[in-house]
């Protein structure tokens, strides 16, 4: 019996925990009064909170 290729589930990134994007205010306002903030992604899954999944090696060691 053959079983189908599947890709492996993407599972979530150890960096950031699956929250890729953050606010960061710059703590200051601007001449209106708002709090402007910086929209940061994580550098490790590229904002997009997975990571590939590692495939295992189902062969023994020798």
């Amino acid at each position: 019996m053959t079983h189908p290729n599947t890709t492996p589930t993407p599972r979530i990134c150890p960096s950031c925990d699956g929250f890729a994007t953050a606010a960061i205010t710059t703590g200051h306002r601007d001449r209106h009064g708002h709090l402007p903030t910086l929209t940061i992604a994580c550098r490790a899954c590229r904002g997009q909170g997975t990571v590939p999944a590692r495939r295992v090696q189902e062969a023994a060691r020798a």
